[in-house]
């Protein structure tokens, strides 16, 4: 019940990343690149490359169990980056701030996340911990 727990959890926490790659930010890239650049992203076409790689990378070393503290890492950098540009709540007001606040503290959580899986690994039905084993023979 443990490694089916781990890789489900691994699985939801990794298709939020994986999917704003492949479902928004790949087939929209000037359009993001645009609202990037809106937002005072320097070279916002550079950075959206990156962070397509790092969303990419970082969500399928996730879901494997492969490097997950390596993949969550770059998850991590992803998600501080854009919580600093797009969910800044403090520079607004009213409605506005509020849904940016909300916004802000789901990435805070997501952060969170990346921190636990940094600190604990993979856990069960995992590369990493199939590697583990392999090593320990």
């Amino acid at each position: 019940m443990q490694g089916i727990a781990s890789l489900l959890g691994r699985v939801m926490i990794a298709t939020i990343f994986l999917m704003s790659a492949v479902g928004n930010k790949i087939p929209k890239f000037n359009d993001v690149a645009g609202y990037m650049a809106s937002e005072g992203v320097p070279q916002p076409r550079i950075a959206l490359a990156g962070a397509i790689v790092f969303l990419i990378v970082g969500s399928l070393s996730v879901i494997a169990g492969f490097k997950v503290r390596l993949g969550a890492a770059l998850l991590l950098v992803f998600l501080a980056l854009a919580t600093y540009y797009f969910h800044d709540f403090w520079t607004m007001e009213g409605q506005e701030q509020q849904m940016q606040m909300i916004q802000f503290l789901k990435n805070l959580s997501l952060m969170g996340t990346m921190l636990f899986l940094i600190a604990n690994g993979a856990g069960a039905m995992s590369l990493d911990a199939r590697l583990a084993a392999r090593a320990a023979n």
